[in-house]
């Protein structure tokens, strides 16, 4: 992601200080406990001029979930600065198509890819289709459609843990879909359920791999050639 941005021309900060979100703890009932998170994040990140996120699912915990810790809190302070950052948050694709009017970011990626597109960038923040202009836009890739795409893959964070066989049985259907497009890689906006999704097609040695579109959006004729 730093990559396809600098690329781009921008200045990009890796502040070392960040830590997770807190949408796990927040997910499984320990909201309290994701409070400190929370006011981490907004003192880590509360300069910045746009804070972007090669994930979907913190990019809403922030922006749907924070006021809420920011309620639970009892601190109107937090409350009021989580208010001003959260609408800074945005997810790539977001921030390439909406707020920098970019869908061709240089990129070369000669393969065959399926793209899934998961829960929290489908159905929470709604980014369409902005990760399939993205990928459109690479030059070389032969971009197939995913059968019965708006699936949940099973992951779902501790659902996986807590509803193991419904997950597994959820996969195998997100599994067989993928297969069917005989793809070389299966790339997604999220890398829980890049991990989800890979996890199943190592063990059934299917010799597809899954890529987050960011890699596939840093690749470069360049590299390939190499």
């Amino acid at each position: 992601m730093v990559k396809v941005l600098e690329r781009l021309g921008h200045e990009v900060e890796f502040p070392l200080e960040q830590t997770c979100c807190g949408q796990m703890h927040f997910n499984t009932g320990y909201a309290d406990e994701a409070v400190p998170l929370a006011r981490r994040f907004v003192r880590v990140f509360g300069e910045s001029e746009v804070v972007v996120c090669p994930s979907g699912s913190c990019t809403g915990m922030v922006r749907e979930f924070y006021p809420r810790l920011g309620e639970l809190s009892g601190d109107a302070g937090l409350a009021r600065e989580i208010e001003t950052i959260r609408e800074r948050v945005l997810e790539l694709s977001e921030l390439l198509v909406d707020r920098l009017g970019v869908e061709d970011v240089g990129a070369y990626f000669p393969h065959r890819v399926t793209y899934h597109p998961t829960c929290h960038s489908l159905r929470m923040l709604r980014v369409g289709d902005r990760p399939l202009r993205l990928l459109r836009a690479v030059r070389g890739i032969d971009l197939v459609e995913l059968p019965e795409a708006e699936e949940c893959c099973g992951f779902g964070g501790t659902f996986a843990v807590v509803n193991a066989e419904t997950s597994s049985a959820m996969l195998a259907d997100k599994v067989r879909t993928v297969l069917d497009t005989r793809a070389e890689v299966c790339t997604a906006a999220d890398n829980s359920c890049l991990m989800h999704i890979g996890g199943a097609l190592s063990r059934q040695r299917t010799g597809v791999r899954t890529m987050h579109f960011a890699e596939i959006l840093a690749a470069t004729e360049e590299e390939a050639r190499a």
